[in-house]
């Protein structure tokens, strides 16, 4: 047999091993517990309390359909999660199509319910529409309780693994006048193998978000695991206005009372709700069914393009903006503000990497219309409030022509030569940004150490000296005049402000690098603050870290040890032998190291221990941010009473 023949007669083999038995058909839920990751995002944290969303949206819908105003949601002992509404119930009557009732249908289906045009609800919660279903799936055991109107029984259901274990029955009587639903599960460790321990905090601040964004609804929360059970409740009557004045807290605000738009046209209905303060920072949150849209979307267009117009024609109209003047471009009218724009569609379309970017047009044109309309109108009738909010943005607006001319530094390819900036930098060789590291390193001291011990590959390293600006309690102009600052924008190659541009960097690592005292916390805080104020996206693509150098150095005899804390200290020191006594060097700096200490401790990728820096909450970084780094004393004086308590070894 010639080498061709071989070769085609294995192919003909091949192609007949792959016929028909091949083709793997999963049964009810199986493609759920086999690929749960397309259903809930992740077998994280994430996704395990993705499964108490779920439950908590088909209680929404109820709301949102005028048939609910309360959802109670306890984390019982066990680490089981209940979830009870007061709609009209899941209906219990048989289903056409599959012969069975329609509770067991609705917790065994994929895609099964009233979102799916069967007219149960004109507008629905919920990304991806899967719900109960997914939610059995996923849970070692599942139990549903379903109260009717008009019908004095109470029908229970019982599933194990997302299959049936007691068919739908008459559990118990209940006044005829009662309703709702009451969902209890427990997550499947098979499947969340990370943890199926819920975050109590993860839980109550996406609760109080739900309770703002659904005005007039109670949703309370209750913790069994604890000694001494918590509870609590969230009803907001104003919704996202309420919203405002909670995320405007203890700052300082321009008028009293916030803004709010409510309007619907063609399906949409449009609420729109916002504040403007002192602050040189916006904060915008926008919501499509519940959904936070991180990535904006069409809705948000069309707020930012109605805020800009309508502040625009009262400034031009009132004289505040000369003839001769340009107009105030978005990022102007922005600043200080904080706003939440939160639409119910009928029909969401999502786009983006996370999907949580709304892609209709409808939405925009609608958004647009309604918010332009009563916010011209409060213009008019407030001239006082008006001249306020035109003139913050012409001050906005000076402070951007002044930072243009410094943003141009960045721009220019020799910036990275740039002799007279206090730290140099020492760029690595390689051009390939998925393997180049920048380490914002502390002190000129260190900034020798780190060049010498570095890999020059894949290693840059870029020297800071002292505590960077504020940039929380400082205008644009000024940031971009401070060298330091400049020097890191440059060096990143990403462009600044509006656009900043991630997919430039020429490094996918910014790490961290600072003492391990007070100081190099402050200068780490600092940093932090500008990265999340200015370079957001780097945070956003994972690209953010905090080198973690040791505390200690522990010889004895030939052997080294490098010691992160004070209890691995005690552990190490009572494990050694009693002679030689070993030498303990406490590192109060990085200075303190040689190159070889750094490179071996700290830098080697092989030896290194890096904290990625991530946002899973934006609003709370936003907060925290502001209440350590702004103009307020009163919050941060609270705070650190309030922490001062679990410090320790604080290095003064």
């Amino acid at each position: 047999m010639t080498e061709e023949e071989r070769k085609e007669k294995l192919q003909e083999e091949k192609a007949k091993e792959y016929d028909a038995s091949q083709i793997q058909v999963l049964e009810g839920l199986e493609a759920v517990r086999k690929r749960p990751g397309m259903y809930i995002g992740s077998t994280s944290s994430q996704g395990l309390h993705h499964l108490v969303w779920e439950i908590i949206d088909n209680g929404i819908d109820e709301a949102l359909a005028g048939f609910a105003d309360e959802i109670n949601v306890t984390v019982e002992e066990d680490n089981s999660i209940t979830v009870k509404d007061n709609g009209r119930g899941i209906p219990v009557d048989i289903q056409k199509k599959t012969g069975r009732p329609a509770l067991e249908t609705v917790f065994t289906v994929l895609h099964a319910g009233g979102k799916f045009g069967g007219g149960g609800y004109k507008v629905s919660g919920g990304l991806h529409g899967v719900g109960a279903s997914v939610v059995n799936a996923l849970s070692t055991n599942l139990d549903v309780k379903v109260m009717r109107e008009d019908d004095e029984n109470v029908y229970g259901m019982d599933f194990k693994l997302g299959k049936v274990a007691t068919s739908m029955t008459v559990v118990g009587k209940c006044p005829r006048h009662e309703h709702g639903t009451i969902v209890h599960f427990k997550p499947d460790p098979d499947i969340f193998t990370e943890t199926t321990t819920y975050d109590i905090n993860v839980l109550t601040k996406r609760i109080r978000e739900l309770a703002f964004l659904n005005k007039g609804l109670k949703i309370t929360i209750d913790d069994k695991r604890q000694e001494e059970p918590t509870h609590e409740e969230f009803h907001y009557a104003g919704g996202i206005k309420h919203y405002i004045e909670f995320l405007n807290k203890g700052k300082e605000v321009i008028f009293p009372e916030p803004i709010y738009v409510e309007g619907e046209q063609n399906g949409i209905t449009v609420e729109v709700a916002l504040q403007y303060t002192n602050d040189f920072h916006s904060n915008l949150l926008s919501f499509t069914n519940n959904i936070h849209t991180y990535e904006g979307g069409t809705h948000e267009s069309g707020f930012k393009t109605a805020l800009t117009r309508v502040i625009n024609d009262y400034g031009r109209k009132s004289g505040l903006i000369k003839e001769n003047d340009a107009n105030l471009s978005g990022e102007d009218v922005r600043e200080g503000l904080t706003a939440v724009v939160s639409i119910k569609h009928p029909n969401p379309q999502f786009e983006g990497q996370t999907k949580t970017k709304l892609g209709n047009s409808d939405a925009r044109k609608v958004t647009d219309k309604l918010f332009s309309e009563t916010f011209n109108k409060f213009m008019l009738e407030n001239p006082t409030v008006a001249k306020q909010i035109v003139e913050k943005g012409l001050l906005a607006a000076k402070a951007r022509i002044a930072a243009k001319r410094a943003r141009e530094v960045t721009r220019k390819k020799n910036g990275l030569e740039i002799s007279n900036l206090p730290g140099k930098l020492a760029d690595n060789t390689s051009k390939d940004p998925e393997i180049s590291e920048l380490f914002i390193v502390e002190g000129d001291s260190a900034g020798g150490s780190a060049k010498q011990g570095r890999s020059r590959l894949t290693q840059a390293i870029l020297p800071i000296r002292g505590k960077i600006l504020n940039v929380e309690k400082a205008t644009i102009d000024r940031i971009l005049a401070n060298e330091e600052i400049r020097s890191l924008f440059t060096a990143l190659g990403t462009g600044f402000g509006e656009e900043f541009d991630v997919s430039k960097a020429n490094y996918h690592k910014l790490i961290i690098m600072t003492d391990a005292d007070v100081d190099g916390a402050h200068i780490r805080t600092l940093l932090l603050t500008l990265i999340y104020r200015f370079m957001k996206p780097m945070l956003d693509a994972g690209y953010v870290y905090i080198a973690q150098p040791p505390l200690y150095q522990v010889r004895q005899g030939k052997m080294i040890k490098y010691i992160d804390s004070d209890e691995e200290l005690n552990d190490v020191l009572g494990s050694l032998p009693p002679s030689p006594k070993p030498v303990i060097q406490r590192y109060k700096g990085l200075g303190e190291m040689d190159a070889e200490q750094l490179w071996e401790t700290t830098m080697n990728p092989e030896n290194r221990r890096l904290l990625r820096v991530e946002l899973s909450d934006a609003e709370e970084a936003n907060e925290v941010f502001e209440m350590l780094m702004g103009d307020h004393v009163g919050p941060r004086r609270q705070f650190i009473e309030d922490n001062a308590t679990f410090v320790n070894n604080l290095d003064v």
